[in-house]
C-alpha cells in the first residue's frame, strides 16, 4: 500500500510539474504585456518576423531597469530566433515589459509570440545561409552596418574590429559595437559586445587608439574610444579599456563633445607626430570639423572644411584624415575621406575623397580640375562600398582600410536572414598622379589576401576574340586573375554565369578606359529596384599594354582590383553558384591568361 501511495505521488508530482510554464505573461494596462521567466537559462529566444512592427522590451531587474531593446516579435511566421544574455540576471527578479502599438487587433494578434519565446542554454551560429561569404568579415548573427574603432594592437600583432550592430535582429536597430578579432585580416572571431546602449543614446561611429604616452590619464597603452551617443541629441562620448580593447568603461563625465546640430557624429582620432597632439575629424551636417586635444578629452575646434566642395546630395558621414605616400616615397599628401548618402556616383551611399594639405589646424585642397563643380572623387566605383574608415597603428607604415559592404538603398532587404551585411575586403592605400597630373588614391588588396589561393583549379592562355567566346568551367567562391594583353582589340568582357542562365558581365573598355559590371541579370533583385544596373570605373591612369584583373568572387559578391589601382565592389545574389567564365572581345583580338584558384579556408 505504501508503496502504491509513493508511485501515486510521483504521478501527481510530474503531473504539476508538466503543468508548470517556464514562461508567463500577464496584462498591464491597454498595451503592455509583462513576461516573467521561471527557470535559470543563458539565453531567451526571441522570435522574430521581419515583416512585423518595431516593439520596444524593458528589461527590468530588482525593479530597476537595466536595458530596453527594439525587436520585431513574430506576429504570424517567426523568421528566425535572436538571443538575449540571461546570465547577468537572477530571472526571479526579472521581468519583461513589452509594450505593443497602439492597434488593438495587432495586440491580440502578438499573443502568438508568447507561445513561440523560449529558452535554451545554447545558441546555433553555424551558418545556414547559401550566401553567407566565406573570406569576408561577417556578424555570427543579427545585423552589421559601418566599421568602427579598428586598431591594431603591436603587442597581440591583433587587429581589432568594432562595427555597427544590432543583436537583437538582421535589421538596423539598437546600435552597439560588436567586436572581431584577427591575425591576418581574413579569419576574424566573434568577441561579443563591447559598447552598450546606455542613458546617453545607443552607440553610433566612432574610432579608437592606444594611449601609448598615457595622455588621457587611464593608464599607458590603454585603448581609447570616442562614439557618437545618438539618444534625444548627438554628443561624443569616451570610453576606454585597460585590457587590450576586450571590455570598455564608459568615461564618469561624458559627453565630452556637444554642438547645436542634428547630425553631429562620427569622431575619428589620430595622433600628429608634427603637431605634437591628437587630432579629430567630426562630421557635422555637411561639412567636417577639425578639433585638437592634449588629453584626448578636452577639444578645441579648428576649422572647418567642406561648403562648395564635393557632393552634397547626402548627409556627410564617417570621415577619416591620414598621410599618403606615393609609391617611389617622394611625395606625400594628406587624404581626407568623406562617406555620403546618398549621393553616390550610381545611387545611394558610397565614398568620396580630397587629396590636399593638413597643417594640424586647417584642410585645404586644390579644386578638381576634371569636374564639373563639385570636384568628385571616389574611392571605389561599385555600388556596395561604404563607411570606408582605416585601422589606427596598421604595422609598417600602412593604410590599412575596411568598407561596409552594402548600400543603404537597400541594406535592409538583401536575401538573408540569418545575419545581414558583410564587410569589403580590406585594401591598402597609396598615392599616384594620373594622365592629368591630378593625385589619385591607389587601392590594392592587402597582401593578407595571398593565403586565400589554394590549389590552381583552372591555369590557361587563349586569344579572345569577337567571334567566339572562350569559356571554362569556375567554382565560386574563388580568386581569379585575368592578365589581358590588348592587340587590337577594344573591349574585353568577362562574364561569370550559371545553369539558371543567370550573368554579372563585366566590360573592360580598352578604347575609353573604363571599366563596367552590370547585374541586371546577374540573380536575385527583386528585393529592391534599387539593386540591379551598372555601375562604370573611369579609370585616370593610362591604360597599360598588359591589364592584369584580380576578381574575388565571394558567395554573394565580385570584387575587382585593377592592376593595383582602382577596385569595385559589388553584391550579387545568384540562385545557384556561378560555375562558368567566358572572356571575348567586342571586336579585335586580345591574349588573355586566365587562372583561377580555390579557396583555401
Amino acid at each position: 500500500m505504501k508503496k502504491i501511495l509513493t508511485i501515486l505521488c510521483l504521478i501527481f508530482s510530474m503531473a504539476l510539474m508538466a503543468e508548470e510554464k517556464v514562461i508567463t505573461y500577464e496584462n498591464a494596462g491597454e498595451l503592455n504585456t509583462l513576461v516573467r521567466i521561471h527557470q535559470q537559462k543563458h539565453y531567451v529566444l526571441l522570435p522574430i518576423e521581419e515583416r512585423a512592427p518595431e516593439l520596444w522590451v524593458r528589461v527590468i531587474h530588482n525593479n530597476k531597469q537595466v536595458d530596453k531593446i527594439c525587436v520585431r516579435l513574430a506576429q504570424n511566421t517567426v523568421d528566425y530566433y535572436m538571443p538575449y544574455d540571461l546570465t547577468p540576471y537572477d530571472v526571479k527578479q526579472l521581468v519583461l515589459d513589452v509594450r505593443t502599438t497602439d492597434n488593438r487587433i495587432y495586440r491580440r494578434q502578438a499573443y502568438e509570440w508568447l507561445n513561440k519565446i523560449c529558452l535554451s542554454d545554447t545558441y546555433d551560429v553555424k551558418n545556414v545561409e547559401n550566401y553567407r561569404p566565406l573570406f569576408h568579415h561577417t556578424p555570427d548573427y543579427g545585423w552589421m552596418n559601418d566599421p568602427n574603432g579598428m586598431f591594431y594592437d603591436p603587442a597581440t600583432r591583433l587587429w581589432h574590429l568594432y562595427f555597427q550592430y544590432n543583436p537583437y535582429g538582421s535589421m538596423w536597430q539598437n546600435m552597439t559595437w560588436g567586436h572581431s578579432v584577427s591575425k591576418d585580416l581574413m579569419h576574424w572571431d566573434y568577441k561579443g559586445l563591447a559598447i552598450v546602449p546606455n542613458d546617453l543614446g545607443t552607440i553610433f561611429s566612432g574610432s579608437c587608439v592606444i594611449d601609448h604616452n598615457n595622455t588621457a590619464g587611464f593608464g599607458k597603452d590603454a585603448v581609447i574610444a570616442l562614439y557618437t551617443s545618438a539618444g534625444e541629441y548627438q554628443s561624443q562620448s569616451l570610453a576606454y579599456s585597460l585590457d587590450g580593447g576586450m571590455t570598455f568603461t564608459p568615461y564618469a563625465r561624458n559627453p565630452i563633445l556637444t554642438a547645436d546640430l542634428p547630425d553631429f557624429r562620427d569622431p575619428n582620432m589620430f595622433w600628429n607626430e608634427e603637431t605634437g597632439e591628437w587630432n579629430l575629424v567630426l562630421a557635422c551636417d555637411q561639412e567636417m570639423r577639425f578639433y585638437s586635444s592634449k588629453n584626448l578629452i578636452d577639444w578645441k575646434y579648428e576649422s572647418a572644411f567642406g561648403k562648395g566642395r564635393g557632393n552634397h546630395e547626402g548627409v556627410w558621414e564617417c570621415p577619416d584624415l591620414f598621410r599618403l605616400k606615393t609609391e617611389d616615397g617622394k611625395t606625400s599628401k594628406w587624404v581626407l575621406l568623406c562617406n555620403i548618402n546618398p549621393g553616390g556616383p550610381f545611387g545611394g551611399s558610397a565614398t568620396q575623397y580630397f587629396v590636399g594639405e593638413w597643417d594640424g589646424h586647417t584642410f585645404t585642397c586644390s579644386p578638381y580640375k576634371n569636374s564639373e563643380n563639385q570636384d568628385e572623387k571616389w574611392l571605389d566605383y561599385g555600388k556596395d562600398h561604404y563607411a570606408t574608415v582605416s585601422f589606427s597603428g596598421a604595422p609598417e607604415g600602412r593604410t590599412t582600410v575596411l568598407a561596409w559592404m552594402s548600400n543603404w538603398l537597400y541594406a535592409n532587404d538583401v536575401p538573408t536572414q540569418q545575419f545581414r551585411s558583410a564587410n569589403s575586403l580590406p585594401r591598402d592605400l597609396y598615392l599616384y598622379k594620373g594622365i592629368d597630373k591630378e593625385f589619385y588614391v591607389g587601392v590594392r588588396a592587402v597582401r593578407e589576401t595571398d593565403q586565400l589561393r589554394g590549389a590552381k583549379t583552372l591555369s590557361t592562355s587563349f586569344s579572345a576574340n569577337a567571334t567566339k567566346a572562350v569559356s571554362n568551367k569556375m567554382q565560386m567562391p574563388s580568386v581569379v586573375e585575368l592578365k589581358i594583353q590588348n592587340k587590337n582589340a577594344e573591349a574585353v568582357s568577362i562574364t561569370l554565369s550559371n545553369a539558371n542562365g543567370e550573368k554579372c558581365v563585366m566590360t573592360y573598355n580598352l578604347a575609353e578606359g573604363t571599366f563596367t559590371t552590370n547585374r541586371i541579370n546577374a540573380g536575385k533583385s527583386a528585393f529592391s529596384g534599387s539593386f540591379a544596373g551598372a555601375t562604370t570605373t573611369p579609370l585616370f591612369n593610362k591604360v597599360p599594354a598588359t591589364t592584369t584583373l584580380t576578381l574575388y568572387i565571394d558567395n554573394c559578391s565580385v570584387e575587382v582590383f585593377g592592376d593595383d589601382i582602382w577596385c569595385q565592389t559589388n553584391l550579387v545574389f545568384p540562385t545557384v553558384p556561378y560555375n562558368h567564365i567566358s572572356v571575348m572581345t567586342d571586336e579585335g583580338t586580345a591574349n588573355v591568361t586566365l587562372t583561377e584558384w580555390g579557396i583555401r579556408k
